[in-house]
């Protein structure tokens, strides 16, 4: 039997147009958790920012419930959000990466553990943003700003996808330590080498005493391919880039506009 579902958030659990829960995932996920089952949110975001989440799952606050959170670098248990593993990135890399941004047509994004700050927050961005989590606009040319403090992680964004591929490239010197993602068709993120979400799962089944086959992961794209790989059962949502399809063992009918992941729930744990 399953005992965790790791699931993505943007794109895959939550809709696109008003960024929420459905009535149908609630309800399956609700039934799956009175079988004991422990859904488990798995976001690049920070664990702040999905607390409107949380609580539309009735998770906010649950002792015994968890999150996976900065696409791996830190698991929170709910009950007065208990930290229960962080790994994050070096000040001089971090401040590397910033100042590299200011030579592209980026947005930069430097996570610590409770604010996002952006640099170049253009409106597009904003938009996007707009529901999603708060952030804090800078405009500093160098991070000595953060110095001192605990930085997650960093991330470019653009929406074109083929221009983050070079900037990937092109910032291999400073980055082949670490490790480097795609998310919402529109981020280039980066994280500790090991830091991923799939490393969270394998860390968050190994707290509770579960066997990674015992898990599933859903996701829709490229930073959820470790979470999808490493779980007992990889499902990518119908809405789950091209080519990350064939490397899942389930997609689904349904995209994330149509309750996908019920769909998982109904066809794996509530039978």
């Amino acid at each position: 039997m399953y005992r965790i579902i790791a699931c993505d958030l943007d794109e895959t659990l939550l809709s696109r147009s008003d960024k929420r829960v459905s009535d149908l995932n609630r309800e399956a996920i609700k039934k799956a958790g009175e079988l004991g089952v422990k859904f488990v949110p798995a976001s690049g975001r920070g664990y702040k920012s999905i607390e409107k989440t949380l609580r539309e799952l009735d998770l906010y606050d649950k002792s015994g419930e968890y999150v996976i959170s900065f696409n791996g670098g830190a698991i929170t248990e709910n009950h007065g959000e208990k930290l229960l593993y962080f790994q994050g990135i070096d000040f001089e890399t971090a401040r590397e990466l910033y100042r590299r941004g200011m030579d592209y047509d980026v947005c930069v994004h430097v996570y610590t553990k409770e604010i996002v700050y952006v640099y170049n927050f253009v409106p597009w961005e904003r938009e996007f943003l707009k529901g999603r989590m708060e952030v804090t606009e800078v405009f500093e040319k160098d991070l000595n700003f953060l110095r001192g403090q605990e930085i997650v992680k960093c991330l470019y964004m653009n929406t074109d996808h083929e221009y983050l591929s070079q900037i990937a490239r092109e910032l291999r010197d400073i980055t082949g330590d670490m490790d480097v993602s795609y998310s919402s068709n529109r981020y280039l993120e980066f994280n500790q080498k090991g830091v991923n979400k799939g490393a969270g799962l394998v860390k968050l089944a190994e707290i509770l005493g579960v066997d990674i086959k015992d898990t599933i992961a859903i996701g829709d794209n490229y930073n959820d391919l470790a979470m999808i790989q490493a779980a007992g059962l990889g499902v990518g949502v119908a809405n789950t880039v091209g080519e990350l399809k064939s490397r899942c063992d389930y997609v689904t009918r349904a995209n994330c506009d149509e309750s996908a992941v019920a769909e998982v729930l109904n066809r794996f744990v509530l039978i």
